[in-house]
C-alpha cells in the first residue's frame, strides 16, 4: 500500500514542536491511515463512515485522547 500517492497530513501537524502525525488516504474500500514518520509502515484501513463517526466523536468532545 506504500505506492498510494496521495497522503495527506494535517497542516496543524508542524505547531508545538512535535512530529507525531497521521497521515490519511482515500481508498476505494475506505481510508488508509499511516504513521508520517514511517511511511512504508503498516497501513490502518477505516470504513469512511467509521473514521467520519470518529472524527464527530472526537470533535464533540467524547473521546479522552
Amino acid at each position: 500500500m506504500s505506492n498510494v500517492t496521495a497522503w495527506r497530513k494535517s497542516s496543524y501537524s508542524h505547531g508545538g514542536g512535535t512530529t507525531d502525525c497521521v497521515e490519511l488516504t482515500a481508498l476505494a474500500c475506505g481510508v488508509g491511515v499511516r504513521d508520517s514518520k514511517d511511511a512504508s509502515g503498516p497501513v490502518l484501513v477505516i470504513a469512511k463512515e467509521h473514521l467520519a463517526d470518529l472524527v464527530a466523536r472526537v470533535k464533540a468532545g467524547n473521546c479522552d485522547l
